[in-house]
C-alpha cells in the first residue's frame, strides 16, 4: 500500500512536512493569472465514479458504487475521545470523494481508528483516517482527485491526503488554522465552529514529543462517524 501524504515545501521556513514514509512531494501547479477557474476535475464528470482495486486493504469493505448516491450538502459527525466534530460534505462538487467517505463511514471502517498525525509549523493540520495508524492504510481501493486548481486550505477545512495525483484513499486532514498548501487536495468538506475548536484543543497539546510532525501528543481516536 502506498504511503498517503500529505506534504508541502515552505521557503519561508525552509521547512518540508512529509507524512509516514512519503517518497514524494507534490509542487504547486504554474500560476496563470489570466485563466478562469475550469470545473472541477472529477471522475464522476461521465456521472459515474471509478473505484480501481488495490492490494492490501487495511479493513474488509466494499468499494462504493460507481453511481454517485448521494447529493448536496451531506452532514457527518466525528465522534472522537476529544469530543464530536461536525462536518458539511459537499456531494454536488466532490461526488466520489463523498460517496467514498459516506461509503466507508456506513461499514464503520472509521470505528476505532487512530488520528496519526499532526502538524503544528508551516501546515496546521489533524490526519485521520488509517486504520493502521502508520500512514499508510487505505480501504482497498483509490480513486482519482477532484479539483479545479482554486482549492485553498483556511481553517475548519477538510480533505483528502494522497501520495500523488489521483492515488485517494480513505485518510483525510482536518485543517484547524489557516494553511498555505498547493491545490492537490480535495476538498471536500467544511467543519463547523465547535468541531474546529474541536481540533484546535487537540493542537494545543502538540504532538508527541514536542515535535511540529507526528503523532499527537494526546492519542486521538475515532469511535464512530454519523452520516445525516
Amino acid at each position: 500500500m502506498r504511503s498517503r501524504l500529505l506534504s508541502a515545501t515552505f521557503a519561508a521556513v525552509g521547512l518540508l512536512l512529509l507524512s509516514g514514509c512519503a517518497t514524494a512531494t507534490p509542487t504547486a501547479p504554474a500560476e496563470s493569472s489570466a485563466a478562469a477557474p475550469s470545473a472541477p476535475a472529477t471522475a464522476a464528470a461521465s456521472g459515474e465514479c471509478a473505484y480501481p482495486a488495490e492490494s492490501g486493504a487495511s479493513s474488509d469493505v466494499t468499494a462504493p458504487p460507481a453511481d454517485p448516491t448521494v447529493t448536496g450538502a451531506v452532514s457527518a459527525t466525528l465522534s472522537t475521545t476529544a469530543g464530536d466534530i461536525a462536518i458539511a460534505l459537499d456531494a454536488d462538487r466532490t461526488p466520489c470523494t463523498v460517496g467514498s467517505f459516506v461509503s466507508l463511514a456506513e461499514q464503520q471502517y472509521f470505528d476505532g481508528t487512530d488520528c496519526h498525525r499532526l502538524t503544528t509549523q508551516g501546515i496546521f493540520v489533524l490526519q485521520c483516517g488509517d486504520p493502521t495508524g502508520t500512514g499508510r492504510g487505505g480501504p482497498g481501493y483509490s480513486f482519482d482527485d477532484e479539483l479545479d486548481g482554486s482549492e485553498t486550505y483556511p481553517a475548519g477545512t477538510v480533505a483528502m491526503a494522497n501520495a500523488g495525483p489521483d492515488t485517494n484513499g480513505s485518510q483525510f486532514f482536518l485543517v484547524y488554522e489557516d494553511s498555505q498548501l498547493p491545490p492537490s487536495y480535495t476538498v471536500f468538506g467544511q467543519m463547523d465552529a465547535a468541531g474546529l475548536e474541536v481540533v484546535r484543543q487537540i493542537a494545543a497539546v502538540g504532538a508527541e514529543g514536542g515535535a511540529a510532525d507526528g503523532a499527537p501528543a494526546t492519542p486521538v481516536t475515532i469511535t464512530s462517524v454519523a452520516i445525516g
